[in-house]
């Protein structure tokens, strides 16, 4: 586990997350309203290069961002009210294609999700501070052990 204490240091871990990642890869992003998941997510922006605004996909479902070392599809699921959305909306070729895959909510349309992913359980401890948790599901190549 790994703990922050400031949204600084919560992209900071995402950064390093993301030098570890490859095209292919999908990263479930877990936590309550405002916990810190897009904060990460930025940070996971950044470490792949991408250097413009990253904002919450929360009423647009994804941001897509082909700027970095590859491409970073960021969902969040929030507002999927059925999960056939997702495949009404051709984002299936997103999951295991060409890029990085960071999904919020994907609870909310979990047959959708790869088997082969890493979970980061992201937990407000305070205002400032976050305990974060990665787990790896179904053959992902990599855990917490590699990133402390």
């Amino acid at each position: 586990m790994f703990t922050t204490h400031s949204a600084q240091e919560t992209r900071a871990l995402g950064a390093r997350l993301a030098a570890l990642l490859n095209p292919g890869d999908t990263v479930l992003l877990q936590g309550e309203m405002g916990a810190g998941k897009s904060e990460f997510a930025r940070g996971v922006a950044r470490g792949l290069g991408i250097m413009g605004p990253v904002p919450s996909p929360s009423f647009t479902i994804l941001n897509a961002y082909d700027e970095g070392r590859c491409p970073l599809y960021h969902f969040d699921w929030y507002r999927v009210h059925d999960p056939d959305e997702i495949g009404e909306m051709g984002f299936e070729e997103m999951l295991n294609g060409d890029g990085i895959a960071l999904i919020e909510w994907s609870q909310r349309a979990e047959d959708y999700v790869p088997e082969r992913v890493l979970k980061v359980g992201i937990r407000a401890v305070d205002e400032e501070t976050r305990e974060i948790t990665l787990t790896p599901y179904g053959g992902f190549p990599f855990g917490e052990d590699q990133l402390k």
